[in-house]
């Protein structure tokens, strides 16, 4: 097992990687607040893994609920976030209780949405069981819902007690959504960590694998780079934790605009990536050869490499839509260098619309393909 830390102004929590975790009651039991325990999760985690985490949880004296939601992103919306208000009052929760989030970004986001709001905020804890959930959305604090209108617009910032990221839940995981997880893994050497993409690009055979060695240390240095991201900018106010959104820009028009669910999360972020590269391409930031290397990398991992045609129009208005758009302004996370990325607020619309014709994707050089 791997752990490290959150540090936070005055507190501070833990993030446990390795295999086998959901089995040990020692590293939920500090965390767990009061004798009651709620444990959140989806139809399609629930048969895998809800009755070993209630086993794990009957090591000690407490009454033990479940909620279960359907899956899927077009699911994170207000209707899901009743559902399980309603059973906390049901459940007659109270504050000196925990909530438990057990399964994918969904449940996580949902879930903790659900545990700010409840009782004005009880305590939570985060089990993701997907890859893109165990390198970043259950890691940060960051909860909410979707509006149709746009993606995570409906939230509240509250951190977990604990990160509990078991590797073992990653073997029954799609290989859809295992890929989608990637992309999230490789985004924080693009804007942040140069020698980590240099790392990826040595073990992208392992990580085609599932190799578990290998994953354990790219979740391990993913968490490290989000948890020293987060402590520096906990809630969003100097545009250092707004970085960690390269990509979203398009990424979350891409699924607002195609319908929650189509594209994965982690397909949108990865073909969000790429255009973000284009236009920093396109505007001298980075060199041809950086751009070649961001989607040689995105290749060997087989992530998407074609945006759907959108339309110019409906695009700009989706990401006017964005939550990091500032007077009116859509902000853009560019790349000033591989490995370091920046906040633009004044890109020419002539490059972003240029790289949003279907014609542009000639620009990175990719095949018409979709997300299968």
């Amino acid at each position: 097992m791997k752990t490290l830390s959150v540090d936070l102004f005055g507190r501070a929590y833990p993030i446990h990687i390795g295999s086998g975790l959901l089995d040990n009651f020692s590293l939920l039991k500090p965390h767990l607040n009061g004798k009651q325990v709620m444990i959140v999760t989806n139809d399609i985690v629930a048969p895998l893994y809800l009755s070993t985490l209630k086993n794990t949880l009957n090591t000690g004296d407490l009454a033990i609920n479940e909620c279960i939601v359907p899956d899927g992103e077009s699911h994170k919306n207000f209707t899901s976030y009743q559902f399980i208000c309603d059973a906390l009052v049901k459940a007659r929760f109270e504050r000196r209780s925990t909530v438990i989030a057990l399964g994918g970004g969904v449940i996580g986001d949902l879930t903790g949405f659900a545990a700010a709001t409840f009782l004005r905020g009880v305590p939570f804890i985060q089990i993701p069981t997907t890859l893109l959930s165990q390198v970043d959305s259950s890691v940060g604090g960051k909860t909410g819902i979707n509006h149709a209108l746009g993606k995570n617009l409906i939230g509240a910032f509250h951190q977990p007690r604990l990160v509990l990221a078991d590797t073992n839940t990653l073997t029954t995981l799609p290989d859809r959504e295992y890929r989608a997880g990637l992309a999230e893994v490789i985004k924080y050497g693009f804007i942040r960590d140069v020698d980590f993409i240099e790392w990826l690009e040595n073990h992208t055979e392992q990580l085609n694998q599932r190799d578990p060695t290998t994953l354990s240390e790219a979740i391990y240095r993913s968490c490290q780079n989000k948890a020293q991201v987060v402590a520096e900018d906990e809630y969003e106010t100097t545009g250092i934790r707004a970085l960690l959104n390269f990509g979203h820009t398009f990424g979350h028009a891409i699924e607002t605009g195609m319908g929650y669910g189509v594209w994965l999360h982690g397909e949108a972020v990865a073909i969000g990536m790429l255009m973000a590269s284009a236009v920093s391409q396109l505007l001298g930031l980075i060199s041809q050869a950086d751009l070649q290397r961001i989607i040689a990398l995105s290749r060997a991992l087989h992530l998407p490499l074609k945006a759907p045609d959108l339309g110019v129009s409906q695009y700009l208005s989706l990401m006017g839509g964005d939550k990091k758009v500032e007077a009116g302004k859509i902000r853009y996370v560019l790349l000033r260098a591989l490995g370091e990325a920046m906040l633009f607020n004044d890109v020419d619309q002539r490059v972003i619309e240029h790289i949003l014709l279907p014609a542009s994707s000639s620009l990175i050089g990719a095949p018409d393909e979709k997300p299968v």
